[in-house]
């Protein structure tokens, strides 16, 4: 089931690539949401409305959680559970850059077994589905075997090499780099380009669904800052922080965090 749900998530993120280009990002209508939760795009909302229709058509029986739909309790009661962000990197998408991504996924019982994340202006498509690796582009990818920091290029914000987020006081002298979209950020480290990622902010679970498995089917790590197992599908869709990378360097993460 999980390979059938595969086809489905890519054929769904194809689909959403046409409706999110057809719009221009610079020019999209654009608003910010209540609370400080962001901008939000008529091309968010498209997309969510595309993937929200030819999913839950396909698969009647699944629940729903999308950054752009309302949430509630429904889904809960489901086995299983599409998790969608329809635009990671809406800031991006506004500012006219590729680096944003359609990121789809299928959660059974608090677990990811199947996940897509695509970038339609870089031509990048990650896949993934449980026990049966993680591609880019069709091809294998594996990821980063570095262990050492002084070797390591890490995905993080500014916040997270703050002296205070380390329990020496002193940030790693690891390299940092970044990028806008989490989704994106996983699936490169999923292939090897950095050899983890952090963020010490709670972290929507559409965020970061697809990308987890990708990560771990790359032979990669992924929990949250704590070190515990990230589970999905939850009553409060927040994860406590997100650390993933190659074995080595993940677990060298974990203990210099504070």
């Amino acid at each position: 089931m999980p390979e059938a749900d595969l086809s489905l998530l890519i054929d769904a993120a194809r689909m959403a690539g046409r409706v999110a280009t057809s719009f221009v990002g610079k020019s999209a209508k654009r608003w910010d949401k209540a609370g400080g939760a962001g901008p939000v795009t008529e091309a968010d909302l498209a997309v969510n409305d595309l993937l929200q229709n030819v999913l839950l058509l396909a698969r009647p029986d699944y629940g729903w959680l999308s950054e752009e739909t309302e949430d509630g309790t429904l889904r809960l009661g489901h086995d299983r559970v599409f998790i969608v962000d329809p635009i990671d990197g809406t800031r991006s998408f506004t500012e006219g850059a590729d680096t944003w991504a359609h990121a789809i996924a299928v959660a059974e019982h608090g677990q990811i077994i199947s996940a897509v994340v695509y970038l339609p202006l870089r031509n990048l498509l990650y896949t993934a589905s449980r026990g049966r690796g993680a591609y880019l582009n069709g091809v294998p990818i594996r990821a980063s075997e570095v262990a050492d920091f002084g070797q390591a290029t890490i995905l993080a914000a500014k916040p997270a090499m703050a002296p205070s987020a380390w329990r020496s006081g002193v940030c790693p002298d690891f390299t940092p780099a970044y990028r806008p979209s989490l989704a994106y950020r996983l699936g490169l480290v999923a292939q090897a380009k950095f050899d983890a990622m952090l963020t010490l902010r709670a972290s929507w679970e559409w965020d970061i669904a697809a990308g987890a498995l990708i990560v771990e089917e790359a032979g990669g790590t992924i929990t949250d800052q704590r070190g515990a197992p990230l589970r999905f599908n939850s009553a409060d869709p927040r994860l406590d922080g997100v650390v993933a990378g190659g074995p080595s360097i993940h677990n060298a993460l974990l203990a210099a965090l504070a």
